[in-house]
């Protein structure tokens, strides 16, 4: 109630309440989004089409108008006020139109949410990734991104329908909400692809989320009985850990969706770890101590170059198979092996095959013929291996390159 001697100030109208809030919903709004929304907005109310900046323009015209009528009058002007006489001056203004709240939320979320999942657009991700990176460079905390590609998804819209394509591109979002934390943001980058951004969380915790997320979506489409293996793919890139640029992070998670993509599925270099360690050890390269100790023949020369952990068995030996899998490179990619049995912490993972793993250290005689280690490789989660050494051979650096088979 006012006191006496008080001017009586009326209570605000409820269309007045409305826009009120309108303003301090878009000052939390990227320029960007709040020029997609307004554009609509002066479509609505007006009948006018302006472009984003110039709908910006118009809105900073307004707000500015407003204070200068409240200065002028010595009383609160409403903003619709002076919309209206911004709007006429510059003959805009037609079909003067109000809209209601339940209208106003349906533009802000259209302007920033994919309309078939429902998840943030790739407007969105481009600006949040901005903001998230630029948080974790001034807290110096870890932030990382995963780029998810929906395996089969053109099979599936060849086969059995764009229906039925878009209900797996669904449960694909469903899946998301279900398992990030309420901290991650999920995004739907393209028509296929998908992105997460995970604050606060290391590599390890990212591939333990992703194969969560993967596991969750199949089972989610089983109910659906597709016969294609439809499943979701993912790289994963961690600030600071594979760089500190926007660019680099999301071109190196492309490069592991692609080759985790193609792991498997016909000739490719990069080999899952689970399946290594059930595979019989390899044969001794020539020149290499065989179990007895006694050295395969060597060869006529010596070619430069890190030679293979395992490889083809002799040619006289019966149903003998060629090597099916190629030992992959990991130089660069700042694989390691925690050892255990060792005065020695740990050890630079040079390359691996299906029967093996290279390393570089220090002092290969520290280790015992046999000894444990987890290995930490980009794109595969840490895993426990038991390894036997087989060879070991001076670098140029002064290191060691120790070659070890994978004990069953």
């Amino acid at each position: 109630m006012p006191q006496p001697g008080e001017a009586f100030q009326p209570q605000p109208s409820a269309e007045d309440s409305f826009l009120d809030l309108l303003i301090e919903t878009l000052e939390g709004l990227d320029e960007s989004v709040r020029g997609q929304f307004l554009r609509q907005y002066f479509r609505t109310i007006a009948q006018i089409d302006l472009t984003e900046t110039q709908s910006n323009e118009y809105w900073d015209r307004i707000l500015t108008r407003r204070t200068e009528l409240t200065e002028t009058l010595g009383k609160k002007v409403s903003l619709k006020t002076a919309m209206v006489d911004v709007l006429a001056s510059s003959n805009f203004l037609r079909v003067p139109i109000l809209m209601e709240y339940d209208e106003f939320k349906k533009l802000q979320i259209n302007a920033a949410t994919d309309a078939l999942t429902g998840l943030y657009n790739r407007r969105l991700f481009d600006e949040y990734f901005d903001k998230e990176l630029n948080r974790a460079k001034r807290y110096g905390q870890q932030l990382a991104v995963v780029i998810l590609d929906l395996h089969k998804l053109k099979e599936v819209n060849d086969r059995y329908g764009h229906l039925q394509g878009d209900q797996v591109l669904q449960l694909a979002a469903t899946t998301l909400r279900k398992t990030l934390r309420a901290s991650d943001f999920a995004f739907r980058i393209g028509g296929d692809e998908f992105a997460l951004l995970l604050p606060q969380t290391d590599p390890e915790q990212a591939l333990t989320l992703c194969r969560r997320v993967r596991a969750q979506y199949e089972a989610e489409i089983h109910p659906l009985k597709l016969d294609l293996g439809v499943t979701l793919d993912f790289g994963a890139a961690e600030y600071p850990q594979d760089g500190d640029q926007k660019g680099g992070l999301l071109g190196l998670a492309d490069e592991r969706l692609y080759e985790l993509k193609h792991a498997g599925r016909g000739p490719s270099r990069v080999i899952p770890l689970e399946p290594l360690l059930h595979r019989e050890p390899p044969v001794p390269q020539p020149g290499e101590p065989t179990a007895t100790g006694a050295p395969t023949p060597a060869p006529p020369r010596i070619v430069a170059g890190p030679a293979p952990i395992a490889s083809p068995p002799p040619k006289s030996t019966p149903h003998a198979e060629q090597r099916k899998w190629e030992r992959v490179s990991l130089a660069g990619t700042k694989a390691y092996a925690v050892l255990s049995d060792s005065g020695q912490k740990s050890a630079i993972v040079i390359d691996l095959s299906y029967g093996g793993v290279a390393l570089q250290l220090d002092k290969p005689e520290d280790l015992p013929t046999q000894f444990s280690a987890v290995l930490h490789v980009p794109i595969l989660p840490p895993v426990r291996v038991v390894l036997r050494k087989v060879y070991a051979s001076r670098l140029e650096t002064g290191r060691t390159r120790m070659g070890c088979a994978f004990v069953s």
